[in-house]
């Protein structure tokens, strides 16, 4: 009898989940697909793509291990490397993939798709909770979250008497010298070697020379272990600073094992509620961890299927502004908190969430870059960004393109934020409390124009009213948004 086919996505990497979660080695054979239509098709940033094809490398091997045949191919596209095995098996199985394309493809192509279960909701869950809902806010999901899934609950009330612990996660970077907690380090191997030298053929951004990511099981679960014995204690105060010195800060470093399915969200959260049961980890700690796992990423997946595939090309605002040449190249811009982001993610493809936030996405927001245009870009450089991950974030939450049907209000901010959770300021050229002159803060400046230009849209969200009341105030508004078409075009230019 002829036995069934699983394909394997480069995101399904747990043996106990997804289509391997029943297979054997007697009744299914495996195929994955690297496909050189994705390969190809964007200058991806070398840390990336390294760790995606690796991890996959290093997982197929442990199904070898284990007795599996294994078909690894490269081809055109995962569709066409399906294709070439398909008659020989009585039936072709896989996971609902996680972009709106490849599910296209492969239903093209006849597979069987099975329910998604590297998520702890599912889409149809998701959709059912959506549809009871006025708005569909994240704190009301991640609520309902805690109640479904009976996490950090004392019967129906949240354990401790609070739903989160916002006001006690705000501390910005420690002043002086300070000891942060110490990451791994992991050693490369043959497969690691190998994959190294593929790339090295491809056009490419970043370095590779990073060796925070593991790409095997095994690191993924050390990374966890890492987190959990050394900074999850300190995580939640401190989870929103932007210190110049410490990309890593107190967080767990897990959103890249947890995207190719390395690390399953259901393990993790265990794996912490096990450790705040240990009673040395603060509840806000705790629960801000939580909050992302099962409140933020469960969400932001939801929101992607829900909304649709049209959903990404939506321009709210009208933004027309070409990608800004700083965010390809760090020397384009004068401006110390970008500048060590864009430095940061050349070096190893990742930022936390604060400064993708309130410093990136927040002058893609300010300077009226084109959304799709940020877009591609942020999907190009960061070793997490899958589809689903970064369509409802940029659209959505940063650049407000969708015109609220997912954040309620839009994410900006002057330099003022910036200067409170961060201590890039001190040595900067620019003064956030300035919105006139050459030392004015560009976030400062276009903070206020960006309020101006779209004030009439704003009007009548009552979340918006403190803003734009400040606005009514500014008796330099004219001089700052004379300032703020200067910024523009040196920004254009890549001059400030």
């Amino acid at each position: 009898m002829a036995k069934r086919l699983i394909y394997l996505a480069h995101d399904n990497l747990h043996r106990l989940h997804g289509a391997l979660r029943e297979a054997s080695p007697e009744s299914e054979e495996i195929v994955m697909v690297e496909s050189q239509r994705m390969l190809t098709s964007a200058r991806w940033h070398r840390q990336r793509l390294f760790f995606m094809l690796s991890a996959a490398r290093h997982f197929a091997q442990d199904l070898r291990n284990e007795g599996f045949t294994l078909h690894y191919l490269k081809a055109p596209t995962t569709a066409t490397g399906i294709a070439q095995l398909q008659d020989s098996f009585s039936s072709v199985i896989g996971v609902e993939p996680s972009s709106y394309r490849l599910s296209k493809s492969l239903r093209e192509i006849g597979l069987t798709l099975i329910e998604n279960d590297f998520f702890l909701t599912s889409r149809s869950v998701f959709s059912s909770w959506a549809e009871s809902q006025k708005l569909l806010k994240m704190e009301n999901f991640y609520r309902w979250q805690r109640a479904r899934l009976n996490l950090l609950m004392d019967e129906a009330e949240p354990l401790g008497g609070q739903w989160n612990y916002d006001a006690e996660n705000r501390l910005p970077p420690p002043k002086g010298e300070y000891l942060w907690p110490q990451y791994p380090k992991f050693e490369r191997d043959e497969i690691d070697q190998e994959i190294i030298e593929e790339i090295g053929e491809l056009n490419l951004i970043g370095e590779i020379s990073e060796m925070s990511w593991g790409t095997t099981r095994t690191a993924a679960l050390q990374q966890l272990d890492t987190f959990l014995t050394h900074s999850f204690a300190k995580f939640g105060p401190y989870e929103d600073a932007m210190p110049k010195d410490q990309w890593q800060v107190y967080h767990s470093l897990l959103s890249p094992y947890l995207n190719i399915g390395l690390l399953h969200p259901r393990e993790v959260v265990e794996a912490a509620i096990k450790r705040f049961e240990s009673g040395d980890i603060p509840i806000a700690s705790c629960e801000g961890f939580i909050r992302q796992i099962i409140g933020w990423r469960e969400y932001i997946h939801g929101i992607y299927w829900h909304f649709g595939e049209d959903y990404r090309r939506k321009n709210y605002l009208g933004s027309k502004r070409e990608l800004l040449p700083l965010f390809e190249n760090s020397e384009k811009t004068k401006m110390a908190c970008v500048k060590t982001q864009i430095r940061d993610i050349d070096q190893r493809g990742w930022v936390h969430h604060i400064p993708r936030l309130m410093i990136l996405s927040n002058l893609a927001a300010l300077a009226d870059v084109k959304p799709e245009d940020f877009l591609a870009w942020m999907r190009r450089v960061f070793i997490d960004a899958a589809d689903w991950v970064m369509v409802p974030n940029v659209i959505g939450m940063s650049m407000y393109a969708d015109g609220g049907m997912m954040s309620t209000k839009p994410y900006i901010s002057g330099g003022a934020y910036i200067s409170r959770m961060s201590n890039f300021c001190k040595d900067c050229q620019f003064d956030p409390k300035l919105r006139v002159g050459e030392d004015a803060c560009p976030f400062t400046t276009l903070y206020w124009n960006y309020l101006s230009k779209h004030q009439a849209l704003f009007a009548k969200n009552h979340r918006m009213f403190q803003q734009l009341n400040g606005l009514k105030k500014l008796k330099d508004l004219p001089e700052t948004l004379e300032r703020a078409q200067e910024v523009l075009s040196k920004l254009e230019n890549g001059e400030i």
